[in-house]
C-alpha cells in the first residue's frame, strides 16, 4: 500500500493513510461500469399482453405477476448456421464454367495520350497537402484498398484449372470504330531504349496493331497460340505482305517490382529472341498500369495472355484471351484483313474528318 513521504500537520495520519490507496485498491472499490449500466440504465419492456395481470379463474386462486427482476437477463446466443459443406468427391469440370463471348466493346473512353499512366507521382507539395485533407478521397483510396485486399493473391492461378484460365471468347465480329473503345497509354522501357521510357500510344498511332499483353512465360504462350507463326501461318503472311500498315507490339507487365528488375536484367537475352524491326516495339512497363485499366480492357486474370487488334485510331476493335480457339483465329485474320482494307480506303486526313463529322 502507498504511503505519501510529506508531512502535514494538517492531517492526520490515519485518514492519509485511508486517501492514499494505490490504483488496484481504488479500482476495487469503484464500482465496474457493468454494474453501474446494471443497477441505473435497466429498462424493462412488455408487450400489451404481458403487461396486464392475468385474471384468475373463477372459484381458484389469484395469479400474480412476479416483479420483474432488477438484473439484466444473460443475452440470446445467435445461432449461427454453418455453410453447406461441398462433397470432397466432386471435382470441378471445364464443362460447368461456360465461356461468356465478347460481345461488348471493351477499352476507355478518353484517347490516349503521350505521359498519362506513368506511375509517377508529379503532385506539388501543395497539392499533396490538399488531397491528404481530403475527405472524399480518403474514402476512394478506402475503397481500392478493400478491393485488393478481398482479391485472394492466388485466385489467378488457381483458375487456370477452368479452360487454362481463358476469361472469354473473342468477338466474332470487329466493333464499330464510333463504339469501341481506347487501348490506353502505357509508359515502360523497349529493347531499343533500355533508360529512356516510351510511350506505346506513339506506337500505336497511325498503324495496325496486334497487341499482346502479358506477365510470364506462360501467358506469352497463350499468345502464341494466336499470333505464332507455327499456330496461324495465314496471320504471318498477312503481317510480311502489310507491314507498311500492320505490326505487332508486344507489352510484357511482370506482376510485382522484383519479376520487373529480373526482366529488366535479362532484356539483352531478351533481345535476341525477337527481330531488330520490333525491339523498339517490345515494351516493359514497370508502373503506372492500374485495375482500372486492366479492368476496362477485360483482364480478369493476370496469369492469361491477352491480345488486341487496335486500329490506327489507338482504338480496341477485336480481342482474345487465353489459348485460342480455331474459330477464333479465323476471325481475327478476317478482322485484321478488314481493318487493312479500311485504312487503305480512307487515309489519316480522310479518317480523321469523317470521325469529326
Amino acid at each position: 500500500m502507498w504511503k505519501s513521504a510529506f508531512p502535514t500537520p494538517l492531517v492526520s495520519e490515519s485518514a492519509l493513510l485511508r486517501a492514499g490507496r494505490c490504483l488496484s485498491c481504488e479500482y476495487r472499490i469503484i464500482p465496474t461500469l457493468s454494474q453501474l449500466r446494471t443497477h441505473y440504465s435497466i429498462r424493462h419492456y412488455a408487450t400489451k399482453n404481458s403487461a396486464k395481470e392475468p385474471e384468475s379463474s373463477p372459484g381458484g386462486p389469484k395469479i400474480t405477476t412476479p416483479p420483474p427482476s432488477r438484473h439484466r437477463a444473460a443475452p440470446l446466443r445467435r445461432q449461427f448456421v454453418p455453410n453447406p459443406v461441398a462433397d470432397p468427391s466432386a471435382k470441378a469440370d471445364d464443362a460447368d464454367v461456360v465461356l461468356p463471348t465478347l460481345d461488348r466493346p471493351i477499352g476507355v473512353a478518353a484517347p490516349p495520350i503521350e505521359g498519362e499512366n506513368t506511375g509517377v507521382d508529379s503532385r506539388t507539395m501543395r497539392q499533396r497537402r490538399d488531397d491528404f485533407v481530403d475527405y472524399d478521397k480518403h474514402l476512394e483510396r478506402r475503397k481500392e484498398l478493400t478491393r485488393k485486399v478481398a482479391r485472394p493473391y492466388f485466385r489467378d492461378w488457381t483458375n487456370l484449372k477452368y479452360h487454362d484460365g481463358k476469361t472469354f471468347i473473342s468477338n466474332p465480329r470487329v466493333f464499330k470504330s464510333e463504339f469501341a473503345g481506347y487501348f490506353p497509354n502505357l509508359q515502360g522501357l523497349t529493347l531499343a531504349s533500355r533508360k529512356e521510357p516510351k510511350d506505346t500510344t506513339t506506337v500505336l498511332r497511325g498503324k495496325i496493331s496486334l497487341v499482346s499483353l502479358f506477365s510470364n512465360r506462360y501467358a506469352d504462350s497463350h499468345v502464341e497460340t494466336f499470333l505464332g507463326t507455327k499456330n496461324n501461318p495465314e496471320l504471318a503472311n498477312i503481317l510480311e505482305q502489310e507491314g507498311q500498315h500492320a505490326q505487332r507490339v508486344y507489352i510484357n507487365v511482370p506482376d510485382n517490382r522484383m519479376l520487373t528488375w529480373l526482366v529488366r536484367m535479362c532484356m539483352s537475352s531478351i533481345q535476341k529472341s525477337y527481330p531488330k524491326e520490333d525491339h523498339a516495339r517490345y515494351f516493359l512497363v514497370r508502373s503506372g498500369f492500374n485495375e482500372q485499366l486492366k479492368e476496362a480492357i477485360g483482364i480478369m486474370n493476370k496469369a492469361v495472355g491477352y491480345v488486341y487488334l487496335v486500329d490506327a485510331d489507338c482504338r480496341i476493335r477485336w480481342a482474345g484471351s487465353g489459348n485460342a480457339q480455331p474459330e477464333e483465329l479465323e476471325n481475327l485474320n478476317t478482322a485484321l484483313k478488314r481493318l487493312i482494307a479500311e485504312k487503305k480506303e480512307f487515309p489519316e486526313s480522310l479518317r480523321v474528318n469523317r470521325h469529326e463529322g
